[in-house]
């Protein structure tokens, strides 16, 4: 599998680490109250992948469901945010786009949620602005 390995990434402490073997499927900054709260940040960037080419390769990350429907995993000795998977996107792994190595890779192509984001943060023009998941 290694050398097929796309990306890599890993959580602060290096407990948590995964190798993926896909392109991604989107990239996105989300500000809904949830991902406020589980990332104690204005908003969160996810990078989303097939749940199928992704492998963690030294300890798995612990999970919390934060509301239902959704897990949220996290390194158990260091905190650090990994992930979110939802029913809404099944198949999918939506990883932090600071969690992989090679973030810089990864533009985000849209603000999701903006209705929550705080009044503070300037959205990017180019990039296009939904007031709630699109689908939603």
């Amino acid at each position: 599998m290694s050398d097929e390995v796309k990306y890599t990434g890993r959580c602060l402490c290096g407990d948590v680490k995964v190798e993926i073997v896909a392109e991604p499927l989107w990239s996105s900054h989300c500000h809904c109250p949830s991902c406020q709260k589980a990332t104690s940040a204005a908003f969160a960037t996810y990078v989303g992948f097939d749940r199928t080419a992704v492998r963690f390769t030294v300890e798995e990350p612990k999970m919390y469901r934060s509301s239902p429907g959704v897990k949220r995993r996290f390194c158990g000795k260091c905190g650090s945010p990994v992930s979110f998977e939802g029913e809404e996107w099944p198949g999918e792994i939506h990883f932090h786009a600071l969690f992989l190595d090679q973030a810089a890779e990864f533009e985000p192509e849209a603000n999701i949620y903006v209705r929550s984001r705080m009044p503070w943060v300037e959205l990017s023009q180019h990039l296009p602005k939904h007031d709630q998941f699109p689908d939603e």
